[in-house]
C-alpha cells in the first residue's frame, strides 16, 4: 500500500512537471523567433518614384478617370492646401479688415449733406430685393462654411474639441453643397434683372476722377449705379461663375474630369472665393456703416431724396422725367423721422 502511494505521487509530480513544460514552451519559441518590422523591407518612396516609368499595373475601377493610384503632383496640392492657402486667405482678408476700419476711423460715414429731406424715393422692387437677398444670404452661408475648411481646424477645432468640430464639420459641408444652388439661382436673377443698368459709360470715368463720392465736399454725378457698384457687379458675376463652376467640378467628381483637374478646380475655386469674400465685405461696409442712406434702399426699396440726389442724380433726374407727364413720382415733402 505504501510503495502504490508512493508510486501514485510519482505520476502525478511527472505529469506536473510535463504540463509546466509544455505551457512553457510556446513562451520561450516566441521569446526566440525575431520580431518581423513590416518597414525594414518596404521600398523606400523615393526610390519607388524614382522607377515609376517602369512600373506597370492596372486598377480595378470602372472610370478611368478614377485609376489614379500614385500621383507626386498631389504634394505640390495638399502643400497649397494646408499651407499656402492658409497664409494667403488670412492675409488677404484680415488686409481687407483693416483697411476698412481704417476707411472708417479716418474717413467716418459719409453723410447726406443737406440732410434728410423726409421724401422718399422708390429705388428697387420687391422682385430686384429678393435677388439681392437670395444671392447674400446664400453667399453668407458659402463663405462660412467654406472658410471653415480652410481655417476651422486652426481657429474653432481648439475652441469646441473635435467631437463638436466634426460634427459641425460635416454639417457644414451638407450645407456648403445645397446652398451652392440657390447662390447660382440669386447670381442668374441678378444678371437679368441689373447687367443693363451695370453698362459701363462716360461718367463712370468722371465719378472716379471725383474721388468716387469719397470726398465729403464733391459729390459725383452717377446713374442708376456708380462706377464702384458697377465694379462690384461685374466683380461678382466673374467671381460667381469661377466657383460655381469649379466648385460643381468638385461635387460631381469624374464626371467632367480627372484627379489632376479636380486638384486645379480646387485651386481656383479657393483662390476666387477668398477674393471674393475681400470684395463683398467691401460691399457690405459701404452698404452699412460706410454710407448714411445705403442700406435703406435694399432694405425697404427707398431711398431718401437728398440721398438720390447727391450719389445718383442722373439716374434721379431721368426717373422724374418719366413720370413728369403722369401723377407726381414722389409724395410731398414729409416730416424726417
Amino acid at each position: 500500500m505504501t510503495r502504490l502511494a508512493a508510486w501514485l505521487r510519482f505520476m502525478l509530480c511527472a505529469i506536473a512537471l510535463a504540463g509546466i513544460i509544455a505551457l512553457a514552451a510556446p513562451v520561450q519559441a516566441q521569446q526566440q523567433v525575431p520580431l518581423i518590422d513590416p518597414q525594414a523591407n518596404v521600398v523606400n518612396e523615393q526610390t519607388l518614384l524614382r522607377e515609376l516609368s517602369r512600373i506597370q499595373g492596372d486598377i480595378d475601377q470602372l472610370d478611368p478617370r478614377a485609376r489614379v493610384l500614385e500621383q507626386p503632383a498631389g504634394r505640390v496640392w495638399d502643400h497649397f492646401h494646408e499651407v499656402t492657402l492658409y497664409w494667403l486667405g488670412a492675409i488677404v482678408i484680415l488686409a481687407t479688415l483693416a483697411a476698412l476700419a481704417g476707411a472708417y476711423l479716418f474717413l467716418g460715414r459719409i453723410r447726406i449733406s443737406s440732410g434728410r429731406s423726409g421724401r422718399k424715393v422708390p429705388r428697387f422692387k420687391a422682385v430686384e430685393r429678393f435677388a439681392h437677398w437670395l444671392t447674400a444670404v446664400s453667399f453668407v452661408v458659402l463663405g462660412i462654411t467654406g472658410l471653415n475648411i480652410t481655417f476651422g481646424k486652426h481657429l474653432l477645432l481648439p475652441l469646441i474639441g473635435y467631437g463638436a468640430f466634426s460634427v459641425f464639420s460635416e454639417a457644414a459641408k451638407y450645407v456648403h453643397n445645397f446652398t451652392s444652388f440657390a447662390f447660382v439661382v440669386g447670381l442668374v436673377l441678378i444678371v437679368v434683372i441689373f447687367i443693363k443698368d451695370n453698362t459701363p459709360d462716360k461718367t463712370d470715368i468722371e465719378w472716379f476722377r471725383q474721388g468716387g463720392g469719397f470726398i465729403k465736399s464733391k459729390h459725383a454725378s452717377a446713374r442708376r449705379f456708380n462706377a464702384g457698384e458697377k465694379l462690384v457687379f461685374w466683380g461678382a458675376l466673374g467671381a460667381g461663375i469661377l466657383v460655381s463652376a469649379s466648385g460643381y467640378l468638385l461635387l460631381f467628381p469624374f464626371y467632367v474630369t480627372n484627379i489632376a483637374g479636380m486638384q486645379v478646380a480646387q485651386v481656383v475655386h479657393a483662390v476666387i472665393a477668398v477674393l471674393f469674400v475681400a470684395l463683398i465685405l467691401a460691399h457690405i461696409y459701404i452698404g452699412t456703416l460706410g454710407m448714411e442712406g445705403a442700406f435703406e434702399a435694399m432694405w425697404t426699396g427707398e431711398v431718401d431724396y437728398n440721398w438720390a440726389k447727391e450719389h445718383h442724380d442722373l439716374w434721379l433726374d431721368d426717373d422724374l422725367a418719366k413720370h413728369a407727364a403722369g401723377s407726381p413720382r414722389y409724395p410731398s415733402a414729409t416730416l424726417a423721422e
